[in-house]
């Protein structure tokens, strides 16, 4: 099944040691755990995450590139915070990329796509259904990201993918509302019902409206 690909928790353990630590690392930082400015020497990452230097050279080279740690010449290698006023200019940038993902997908979706897509709103209707915010939410990202493919623009999926990594753990640990996954489906429903209906215009005003909510809700406003 497409979906599948897009699932981490499925697929983490078949993943490169070093696309492993990566994702660690990742996490550690975007929720603040590794603070901005602390020192991340190979040695305190091989003792803290018990693996060799040569996953962490790698998952730092990575991060480096994704401009999460800043490698400073003779002196090492550094954590690169993101303040608030970064995740919420993020998720403003995920709402203009990803409107004009859905306009294009929705012009563009091919049968194969169309399909996983309509599999993954079925897998987050049963997970809705199932009361599971974490399988609901790692599912919500294959929908997305079904999306950002079926526009068949590369860069514009690279885009929404770089701002999909930094947000991804913004307002994690907040507690939920009761209604927060029947909220969460009824947005996708609005989007999927776009897809179903070629409706351009109606998928564009529900992702941005979808957006616009995931800001207030893990941003607060």
């Amino acid at each position: 099944m497409v979906l599948y690909k897009y699932s981490e928790e499925l697929a983490g353990s078949a993943l490169p040691l070093s696309n492993n630590l990566y994702s660690m690392l990742q996490r550690d930082i975007l929720t603040n755990k590794l603070k901005e400015g602390e020192k991340l020497t190979e040695q305190r990452l091989c003792d803290e995450y018990e693996v060799s230097r040569t996953p962490v050279r790698e998952a730092l080279r990575q991060l480096e590139i994704n401009g999460l740690v800043e490698n400073i010449p003779n002196r090492g290698s550094f954590v690169v915070g993101m303040s608030e006023q970064d995740v919420k200019d993020i998720f403003d940038l995920r709402k203009i990329n990803e409107v004009q993902a859905v306009r294009w997908a929705i012009q563009r979706i091919t049968e194969e796509e169309m399909t996983a897509l309509e599999e993954t709103f079925e897998f987050m209707e049963f997970y809705t259904m199932k009361n599971d915010i974490k399988k609901m939410i790692n599912i919500n990202r294959g929908f997305h990201q079904i999306i950002s493919t079926a526009c068949h623009n590369r860069m514009l999926e690279h885009m929404i993918d770089s701002y999909q990594m930094y947000t991804r753990y913004v307002g994690e640990e907040k507690p939920k509302p009761d209604d927060y996954l029947q909220v969460l489906l009824e947005e996708h429903r609005r989007i999927f019902q776009a897809f179903t209906e070629k409706d351009e215009e109606a998928g564009a005003k529900a992702m941005e409206e979808h957006i616009a909510n995931c800001k207030l809700r893990q941003c607060g406003e």
